[in-house]
């Protein structure tokens, strides 16, 4: 059975802990070496990763790409309009024959639907790049880097403001398993649905849904927006009406505690959900969180192909 990374909750604590303090040592290894070396050691050598994006894509193309190449790997980058999938060929069919050539595949679907179906029949590895649904690369990256700059997730209150996108979906399952607290701050038509609910629940999670972004942020340690509208998203003038209160400014920063970091998957559309002053501010670790895509997607990768 191949080791998939397609969502956070389908593992438990101690594999998430692993990934995170793997991603941490090799981090570490790096230290003063060019940025263009492979790592002191290759486990990945003679090993291919698939990359098929269907959407857009700058942080997941670079880092994965760069963290396959550190670990001695190669890589393979394919666009949906330059493949047949689910088009002329079903997606089934396209999992088998990459499996035939590849080690690993990274997809970037437009539909959560099309990466459980290529998992299904794939008979190597398959990891999320980004859904519609989940992004779990990303909240790797994020716990990553504020355990490198807050301590363990367990200890920390996280508040999510603006949209409870794929991003936050990925974000609740990580606080559901790590520990700690996160509070949504959405509008009620952009809150939490009825299966996060019932997930949340069922986990007896410290996390809750909250209007006020006022009072989802009030003494948070962190503090993590996005975009207003997703590349998924066609509302976009309804969706800035409903968020425009959520954007995170110097004012709504303040009700965090002092020594809060702010957080953003990227891109930020500066002047939307959140200011130039907090993005270039001095509780901005939005850069430290990009760069740990690399680390964290190594970790991945080697979860996959060890």
């Amino acid at each position: 059975m191949p080791k998939h990374f397609l969502d956070i909750d389908a593992f438990n604590k101690d594999s998430l802990e692993s990934m995170l303090q793997q991603a941490k040592a090799m981090k570490s290894a790096r230290h003063n070496l060019p940025k263009g070396t492979p790592d002191p050691l290759t486990p990945l050598r003679g090993k291919a990763l698939a990359m098929i994006f269907e959407r857009p894509s700058t942080r997941t193309r670079v880092s994965f790409e760069i963290g396959m190449r550190q670990l001695g790997g190669e890589v393979m980058m394919l666009s949906a309009s330059e493949m047949q999938l689910g088009r002329s060929e079903t997606i089934a069919d396209t999992a088998r024959v990459m499996s035939r050539y590849v080690d690993a595949i990274m997809i970037r679907a437009a539909d959560h639907a099309t990466l459980t179906e290529l998992a299904a029949h794939a008979t190597v590895p398959v990891i999320n790049g980004l859904t519609n649904k989940t992004h779990p690369c990303q909240i790797m990256a994020d716990v990553l880097t504020l355990e490198e700059h807050k301590g363990p997730l367990a200890q920390q209150k996280v508040a999510w403001i603006g949209d409870c996108n794929n991003v936050a979906a990925s974000w609740i399952h990580a606080v559901g398993i790590l520990g700690g607290e996160l509070v949504l701050g959405c509008p009620p038509e952009l809150g939490l649905s009825e299966p996060q609910l019932t997930w949340i629940k069922a986990r007896n999670a410290n996390i809750h849904h909250v209007t006020s972004p006022q009072e989802a942020i009030r003494g948070a340690d962190c503090v993590i927006t996005d975009a207003w509208v997703s590349m998924h998203n066609v509302d976009s003038e309804n969706r800035h009406n409903l968020l425009s209160p959520y954007q995170i400014n110097s004012k709504l920063m303040a009700l965090a505690k002092p020594d809060a970091i702010f957080m953003h998957c990227l891109p930020a559309h500066r002047g939307e959900e959140v200011t130039d002053e907090i993005m270039d501010g001095a509780q901005s670790a939005v850069f430290d969180e990009a760069e740990n895509r690399v680390h964290a997607q190594k970790a991945v990768l080697l979860h996959c192909l060890s």
